[in-house]
């Protein structure tokens, strides 16, 4: 673990410099054009092999085009997302019909692990903000009810 945080430090070093050299804005092409150097930090954070980044970039356009999939429910004036990629099979990969997965009580309740864990997550990444302290404390009576129902239901 002390390696990977070295490396992290160094490689947010090297982003920082990055940084202070074009006025305070990190773009991917000046990234990249540093990383290209085989002694930098950055290098090793990317897969330099034409034949494999391009399988790679090509599944990352799958995913993209995978999660911008929606559909218009019309009786409800609603666009709602077709797929959703549940937590539990984050491990694995794949996404699954989110329609399908709401019909079923398990379905529900996976899709709800899903979206409180996402809820958490975006809670730690803008917890600085005091703005939203209201969204965060909305978010905690949802977890709190969330926990309280999936105990009286294992009762």
């Amino acid at each position: 673990m002390d390696n990977d945080n070295t490396t992290m430090k160094k490689r947010v070093a090297e982003l920082r410099e990055i940084e202070r050299a074009h006025n305070g804005i990190l773009t991917p092409e000046d990234v990249v054009a540093r990383a290209a150097d085989p002694t930098s930090a950055l290098h090793s954070a990317f897969t330099w092999d034409d034949t494999e980044a391009a399988r790679k970039y090509r599944l990352f356009q799958a995913r993209n085009l995978i999660n911008v999939c929606v559909a218009y429910e019309p009786h409800i004036e609603r666009v709602s997302k077709v797929y959703v990629s549940l937590r539990a099979d984050r491990e694995h990969g794949g996404y699954r019909h989110m329609p399908t997965l709401l019909m079923t009580k398990q379905g529900r309740a996976d899709v709800l692990d899903t979206a409180l864990w996402e809820l958490a997550a975006f809670e730690r990444k803008y917890s600085a903000l005091q703005e939203l302290a209201d969204v965060f404390a909305a978010i905690k009576r949802v977890q709190g009810a969330s926990i309280t129902k999936r105990l009286a239901i294992t009762a």
